[in-house]
């Protein structure tokens, strides 16, 4: 085998820029012709011996040694091995890695962060001013619970509230806490019960908490009754089992589907359905959406069991933070739009484009521009 120090091969290392450390990026030029593979070996200061850290992608020409310690330096050799013959190149000193602060690559994402927190502060703001003034369409939903919980109480019948199967952590389980706190104070208005099965003890606490409160600011304390919140099990079609049995005993006139859910959804709002109970389910699992649309009578669809919180209390907070989301995905929306025009414009022009589509495309800018103006 002839070993061949090579001029025109070379090597060179670097610290891996925006990351956070822990790597760095070596990169070879000049790949002799009939090279197999190039393997990378590394020195680390202080050492004698040059250890083995991979293989170089003769196709990209780089590697990323992830394997180094920040702060240590290191000496890096590649070998080029061709049939008969190898070719080494050395970089000309040590190179170390480091953690850089800030990832340049994401200036964008900051500067929309920037952008959507300057928007939902203003709206903040104004909602403190005037917190009727910010608009929030009807929750049909929503605005059923008074009714739901008035039928259920003059039929004297108890009102049952699942709360899904996600723990407390879960999104759309906090949501479900907010509508329960509402449900509750009418309960509590109206004299009648409300039975709160659960499949995470943790839930269960916070919502008898939250019951407890919904039912002293309503003026009747002495009305909440501990042991209609209890924990059931924590296995899906076990608990799906035994909230079914709980309709079928204690027909409720009202039935409260609010949470994450999975394959019992449909299990549960067709129980509901066939002792005819009125149904308000809502979820953010988009799976489960169809099932409770075509079995319950109201359903809040995804986000708007979010926006819940904040179509009840009027908190300025929430609705700020409602309105800025909104802006902020109606602009988003535009962007994506925008860039799908462009890109497929952009791509008929370089493949030679469509002389019709253009005159088309040019009479449309010509619109806008005068609309502009």
């Amino acid at each position: 085998m002839i070993l061949l120090l090579a001029l025109a091969f070379s090597i060179s290392a670097k610290d891996t820029p925006d990351d956070g450390g822990g790597s760095i990026t070596v990169n070879v030029y000049n790949i002799p012709e009939g090279t197999a593979r190039i393997e990378l070996s590394r020195l680390e200061k202080g050492d004698t011996l040059f250890k083995e850290a991979g293989l170089i992608s003769i196709f990209k020409g780089e590697c990323e040694d992830v394997s180094v310690i920040d702060g240590v330096e290191y000496l890096y050799r590649g070998k080029a091995i061709a049939k008969d013959t190898f070719y080494i190149a050395e970089i000309k000193g040590f190179v170390t890695s480091s953690p850089q602060w800030f990832n340049k690559s994401r200036t964008t994402v900051l500067i929309f962060l920037i952008l959507f927190g300057s928007v939902v502060l203003t709206y903040i703001q104004l909602a403190k001013k005037n917190p009727e003034g910010l608009f929030i369409r009807k929750l049909p939903a929503l605005d059923a619970i008074d009714e739901a919980v008035g039928r259920s109480t003059e039929m004297g019948k108890p009102v049952l509230f699942v709360p899904g199967l996600e723990a407390i952590t879960d999104a759309g389980t906090l949501a479900s806490l907010t509508i329960l706190e509402k449900v509750g104070k009418k309960v509590a208005e109206y004299g009648s019960r409300v039975i709160h099965p659960n499949f995470d003890p943790i839930v269960m606490t916070t919502a008898q908490e939250t019951l407890k409160t919904a039912f002293a600011e309503a003026g009747r304390p002495d009305a909440f009754n501990k042991d209609d919140v209890f924990y059931l099990t924590y296995e899906q079609f076990g608990f799906a089992a035994g909230v079914d049995g709980i309709m079928l005993r204690e027909r409720p006139g009202a039935i409260f589907l609010q949470g994450y859910f999975y394959a019992e959804s449909l299990i549960l709002a067709e129980t509901g359905y066939s002792i005819g109970a009125i149904q308000i389910a809502g979820t953010n699992a988009t799976t489960q959406l169809p099932f409770f649309v075509a079995a319950c009578d109201y359903v809040l669809l995804g986000e708007e069991m979010f926006a819940a919180s904040a179509y009840i209390s009027r908190e300025p907070r929430l609705l700020g933070s409602i309105k800025g989301s909104d802006l902020a995905k109606v602009v988003l929306l535009f962007m994506i739009g925008a860039g799908v025009i462009f890109g497929t414009i952009a791509g008929i022009a370089k493949q030679g484009g469509n002389p019709a589509y253009m005159q088309i495309f040019n009479k449309m800018l010509e619109f806008l521009a005068r609309g502009a103006k």
